[in-house]
């Protein structure tokens, strides 16, 4: 490998729109004192995303309509701000299917460039992915279908064109995805969608003097924000009127890593990570998120007494040095939303002790062990290319992944259509919250991560798969690779995409 210096980098990338350029001074307050009182900011109820119509044919199929295109946002009280959205002018109605059922979807771009719509966290087969190869031109219509066949979570749904992600979702392109089951049905947890069982969709925004978002000068790691924006807002509180209440949280910001506390330091129980309900609640105080990652929690609110989520300094500041920490926003402290619980509260029953079993795989059964060298805008040395392959996992097999961040910058690490179980970081069993299913894991610079993954049901010998960076601006600058799942034995027939060859090769993924 030929070693280019970071600063090659950001001087070749420099004539990039929203490419990567250090001097972004992100806004800063010192961290409150425990049981610090909310600041009186907190003006406007927070808006629950609609859930989407839907309607179900004959057969059994449920169908969604979306559009994306333009429109104008109240993003800061009073100040109107251009925004994209689904549906609507910001963001998108919240998707919720159940397993076993058939869901179909009309997809129209209204937008003067292409989009994509991608399933974040979905096993669907590579056809209906809605990565780089499954484009949107202006004013045409993409009809994605199949059959939700995983555990019910929290996923999400944004665009993913190939070298502008990063604006597409900056400018609000994203929504929820929920899966129910058996399983979730059952569990005796706060369920009344937008009463106690509340989405979050939490980003990080600048703005201009006229209040339009700001696009300049994004950081090594993309646009940071001063300005939290939640569901679409900013200064959001919540009428509370349980005992206990259900955050389902997403990071949607393309670069930012939140540190989700309570102002008082309260404690709160994790119930659920990316892919589905944990084996048991963890009780935690405080809970690293990194883009694309989420998290259900559920808290426990005192009638007449507020308390504000926000993100507080990382403890470890993220595994960076001091200098990156504070560059990158991992010294920050930023408040989300206030919680605001009426006098008398409807009583909850406690969070379960036991929530759902999980099935771990097997290290011993695994074919192949491939290693994932993140850096700069590479991984494993090489950028995304549309037309090569870097390997192809056999259906109905096991892989050991190694995951390797060797930057000075935060990186992480999602992987299209499977969820995978953190094995180990650098030999250590994983923490409480990493115990569950997972598509999205932060990678903290110098540590390595192994997951286990298992490619089940879907093969395709022409259209592949993503694995990548989830801080959007590397992911646009070529911090991604691409396999197709096979059948074995089968021949590659990969897409072709411009005028070069499609090739093969290991680049995204040394394997054994």
């Amino acid at each position: 490998m030929t070693h280019i210096s970071r600063r090659s980098f950001l001087i070749g990338l420099a004539a990039v729109p929203l490419a990567a350029s250090a001097g972004c001074v992100v806004a800063q307050s010192s961290p409150p004192a425990p049981g610090a009182a909310p600041s009186g900011k907190f003006t406007r109820t927070l808006p629950i995303p609609p859930l989407a119509d839907s309607a179900v044919d004959a057969a059994g199929t449920r169908h969604f309509a979306l559009t994306a295109g333009t429109g104008s946002s109240e993003v800061l009280a009073g100040r109107t701000t251009a925004t994209w959205g689904f549906n609507g002018s910001m963001l998108g109605p919240t998707i919720r299917a159940r397993r076993g059922e058939t869901v179909a979807f009309a997809i129209d771009n209204a937008l003067s460039e292409p989009t994509s719509v991608h399933w974040h966290g979905m096993h669907v087969p590579a056809r209906y992915d809605g990565g780089p190869h499954q484009a949107i031109e202006p004013g045409a219509r993409w009809e994605p279908t199949w059959t939700v066949n995983q555990p019910g979570a929290t996923l999400w749904y944004h665009p993913h064109p190939h070298g502008s992600t990063e604006k597409h979702v900056y400018r609000g392109l994203a929504g929820l995805f929920l899966v129910d089951d058996d399983v979730t049905d059952a569990i005796d947890l706060p369920k009344d969608y937008g009463v106690d069982d509340i989405p979050l969709i939490v980003q990080d925004k600048r703005f201009t003097s006229d209040g339009a978002l700001d696009e300049s000068d994004p950081t090594d790691v993309g646009l940071l924000g001063d300005t939290v924006v939640t569901n679409g807002i900013a200064g959001a509180y919540l009428p509370v009127t349980t005992e206990l209440v259900r955050l389902r949280i997403l990071n949607g910001s393309g670069g930012r890593t939140y540190n989700l506390a309570f102002s008082d330091d309260r404690e709160f129980r994790l119930v659920a990570t990316d892919g589905g309900l944990l084996s048991a609640p963890a009780a935690l105080r405080r809970l690293l998120l990194s883009p694309g990652e989420r998290a259900e929690i559920v808290v426990a609110v005192r009638g007449g007494s507020d308390v504000v989520l926000r993100s507080v300094p990382a403890d470890d500041r993220g595994g960076l040095d001091r200098t990156a920490a504070t560059q990158f926003g991992f010294t920050d402290t930023l408040d989300i939303l206030e919680l605001r619980p009426e006098r008398t509260l409807a009583p909850s029953t406690a969070v379960p002790s036991v929530l759902a079993p999980i099935a771990r795989l097997d290290p011993a059964t695994a074919v192949a062990e491939r290693d994932f060298e993140l850096q700069w805008f590479m991984i494993n040395g090489a950028q995304m290319d549309m037309n090569r392959i870097d390997f192809s996992p056999t259906v109905d097999t096991t892989e050991i992944w190694t995951v390797r961040n060797a930057d000075n910058w935060p990186h992480n690490f999602h992987v299209h259509d499977v969820q995978f179980q953190v094995l180990d970081i650098d030999g250590s069993p994983p923490p409480a919250h990493l115990t569950g299913w997972k598509d999205t894991v932060y990678a903290p610079p110098g540590r390595r991560i192994r997951l286990a993954l298992r490619f089940t049901e879907y093969t395709d010998p022409a259209v592949p798969y993503m694995f990548h960076c989830h801080l959007l601006l590397h992911e646009d600058q070529g911090m991604m690779g691409q396999f197709l799942v096979l059948e074995p034995g089968a021949s590659l027939r990969p897409m072709r995409m411009g005028t070069s060859a499609p090739t093969t090769t290991g680049h995204g993924g040394h394997g054994s």
